[in-house]
């Protein structure tokens, strides 16, 4: 496997995030080993609208489902406003049935990663 740096896993993860689900940042980071580089995935995501390629930031939220990225994107309302347009309700900044809706990639990829170690 290429050495990839950190951001660059982040973003790996997040481009799998199904669209309609959220995850937090520190359940990325503890995906990645790192657990306590929650506020580092969240540096990597605010970097990430100066990458190439969509990187979909819109489905990361703190532990409590709440939109604290918000400020990154280009105006106050367009990280709720991308949210909604894929069926999430957001209701004062926060994801309506986030515990439904949240997506743990450390469940959710477990099989992948294996599938991908495999391959190599």
């Amino acid at each position: 496997m290429k050495e990839e740096s950190f951001f660059e896993l982040v973003y790996d993860v997040v481009s799998l995030i199904p669209p309609g689900r959220v995850t937090s940042y520190g359940a990325i980071a503890r995906y990645l080993g790192s657990p306590q580089a929650a506020r580092t995935v969240g540096w990597a995501l605010n970097k990430s609208f100066s990458s190439a390629g969509f990187i979909p930031a819109h489905r990361v939220v703190n532990r409590n489902g709440l939109l604290t990225g918000k400020f990154h994107f280009g105006y106050f309302e367009a990280m709720k406003e991308l949210l909604e347009s894929e069926g999430i309700r957001v209701d004062h900044d926060c994801v309506v049935d986030f515990e439904r809706l949240f997506w743990d990639p450390s469940k959710e990829l477990d099989g992948l990663a294996f599938i991908i170690e495999e391959d190599e």
